[in-house]
């Protein structure tokens, strides 16, 4: 079993930055594509960024340019910096990750989410 525990969410103002990071642990051989969604409320969860093992990043078109994805292979874990915060990025923040834990096996798991306020 793996874990993926979320952390670094809070309250901002309008035109601030939060650093969110998503640490796994458990029985890991390789993780592969690391990814961050949100879910605001009434609305459906969406991508925002991920990364692949090889460090290939995509992004949602509206945070493109405000946010970087990174990850540190060595502690499996994932971050999104987050830069010129807007009221429409206030949601639940999700981690997700694609693990292998043998050479045969992948499954996709999920963190239990953090919440992100960007105040006007």
């Amino acid at each position: 079993q793996v874990q993926l525990v979320e952390s670094g969410g809070g309250l901002v103002q309008a035109g601030g930055s939060l650093r969110l990071s998503c640490a796994a642990s458990g029985r890991i051989f390789r993780i592969n594509t690391m990814g961050w969604h949100r879910q605001a409320a009434g609305k459906q969860r969406e991508l925002v960024a991920s990364i692949t093992a090889g460090t290939s990043t995509n992004y949602a078109n509206s945070v493109k340019g405000r946010f970087t994805i990174s990850r540190d292979n060595a502690k499996n874990t994932v971050y999104l910096q987050m830069n010129s915060l807007k009221p429409e990025d206030t949601a639940v923040y999700y981690c997700n990750a694609e693990v292998q834990p043998n050479v045969l096996a992948k499954y996709n798991y999920w963190g239990e989410g953090t919440l992100v306020t960007v105040s006007s």
